[in-house]
């Protein structure tokens, strides 16, 4: 076979550090909270400390998920890109509303509800090549850390035990609510309680930090001991706990999905800095929906597609990242045949030039200019708040100029070198070179075997015959190129 995906994707590790892009002062990212795009520098100027808010476990994470773990993924390596080291942590909810019904419906706990599904999120997150985390934290692991920061809260009169056992955040008492989602305080009705995890964003009202057990919550193990007597964190307050344990009382960035602004990182903010009288975090950054049919996809609407329903329908994990980069990610975006098509046929290409500049034995001086200009354009669009889209019109644009010049036979080692590290950097941002790899060991045999019958039939000038197993080949998936090395295949 022609490339392994190790060789056709290796361009994109190992040699990313000897390209010169070490320019960060210029590194513009929208912030949420301001509502401009500013320059963005850690506060250390070496590590960013990243939170993003992850899957809330119950079932299998849709494509709309994962469009925002997609964005958060480009974010993590374009800082990284940019010099910057990057400790991020993404929360896994394995408690909350939707949990405990489910593990009531079914009779379990939710531990057997959560446990099968977090393997099925890293399972699919592999798969759609997102870099992993530093820390995955569950937030039944943190319970102490959330009852402390209830009682600082408490302490501080910004929270109150109410009736009903539960423990609340006033929000009349914190008079930075709402700067988030620039939500009018004259709306607010003072003292008002929800307690349920999700709400309509014309409720704002004061929110449940420490829900007092129910019956179904004991039954299902989510409930323990505080000293308001038996209960469970509130959704909002396991991320406030977990992300000021990991990662301090301030962050660099808090990411997520837009639909997170409120009430969720509404929230966050208001219990974060009411408890350390520090900012939370210094940037915020939200991914806008993945439509389906012009509708936001989710789990109550039925539109939603899964990672696996793209796996069984033979959608590659490059197409998917080509697809979802089509666009920036504070824009909304259509999910289409159409759009999957055209990034299925996109990354093909991307898959033959990484075939091609990997088994090239030499370039032209010029290959080093067009190297040099098509890293400008990609970091310029990549710095300039994440412009995905062009930023994949320049490496686009540097395979057609590095092919016309690959054309040219030249045997230029120098400029060879250079393109190479030039490529490997813009895929390592966005990892959208295709797998090469075959993994099904009868299907290399039988085509090993297709082979031999195609190099018998030419040695003997059958072309007819030669010519029929080409057709075989490609019937099932195959191509081949016949070169002055022999035959090489790969599986389309």
């Amino acid at each position: 076979m022609s490339q392994s995906s190790a060789t056709a994707r290796g361009l994109s590790s190992g040699l990313v550090a000897s390209v010169d892009f070490h320019t960060m002062s210029d590194f513009q990212l929208y912030n949420s909270l301001t509502r401009t795009v500013d320059p963005f520098t850690p506060a250390d100027g070496k590590t960013v400390r990243m939170y993003s808010c992850g899957p809330t476990v119950y079932n299998p994470a849709h494509l709309g998920n994962f469009r925002t773990f997609l964005f958060a993924d480009l974010l993590r390596r374009a800082l990284r890109f940019a010099g910057w080291d990057v400790r991020q942590v993404m929360n896994i909810t394995d408690v909350d509303d939707k949990i405990i019904k489910r593990a009531a419906e079914q009779r379990t706990t939710i531990a057997q509800v959560t446990e099968p599904m977090t393997a099925v999120f890293q399972a699919d997150r592999e798969f759609l090549r997102i870099q992993p985390a530093e820390s995955y934290p569950k937030a039944t692991a943190y319970i102490p850390q959330m009852i402390a920061l209830v009682e600082r809260l408490i302490e501080r009169g910004l929270a109150y035990e109410a009736d009903d056992k539960s423990v609340y955040f006033a929000i009349d008492r914190f008079p930075g609510y709402g700067r988030l989602s620039r939500l009018d305080r004259r709306e607010v009705r003072a003292g008002a309680r929800v307690a349920q995890d999700e709400y309509a964003k014309e409720n704002a009202q004061d929110f449940a930090l420490w829900k007092a057990a129910k019956p179904e919550d004991e039954a299902t193990g989510a409930a323990w001991d505080s000293p308001w007597g038996r209960g469970r964190p509130g959704w909002h307050l396991e991320c406030s706990a977990m992300a000021i344990e990991l990662l301090g009382p301030t962050l660099d960035i808090h990411c997520g999905g837009i639909d997170l602004v409120f009430p969720h990182h509404e929230d966050e903010i208001a219990q974060s800095e009411g408890a350390t009288g520090q900012p939370f975090s210094r940037w915020w950054c939200h991914g806008a929906f993945l439509l389906t049919d012009g509708s936001k996809m989710a789990k109550r609407l039925g539109n939603v597609t899964t990672v696996q329903g793209m796996r069984d329908n033979h959608v590659s994990a490059a197409a998917l990242r080509h697809f979802v980069f089509t666009t920036h990610y504070r824009k909304e975006l259509n999910l289409s045949d159409d759009a999957l098509e055209a990034s299925i046929n996109a990354v093909r290409r991307v898959g033959d030039f990484s075939d091609r500049i990997g088994s090239a034995t030499g370039g032209t001086p010029e290959l080093t200019a067009v190297a040099e200009t098509a890293l400008t354009g990609f970091r310029e669009a990549l710095f300039d708040d994440l412009n995905a889209p062009n930023a994949m019109a320049a490496m686009f644009g540097f395979i057609t100029r590095a092919n016309a010049e690959f054309d040219r036979r030249g045997s230029d080692l120098a400029g060879l070198a250079r393109a190479r590290e030039v490529f490997a950097a813009m895929n390592g941002v966005l990892d959208i070179v295709p797998d090469r790899e075959v993994g099904d060991a009868a299907l290399v045999g039988w085509v090993e075997e297709r082979l031999a019958g195609r190099r018998a039939a030419r040695a003997r000038r059958d072309f007819t015959e030669a010519d029929r197993i080409r057709a075989e080949l490609l019937a099932r998936g195959v191509a081949i190129e016949d070169g002055p090395a022999g035959t090489t295949w790969k599986v389309l």
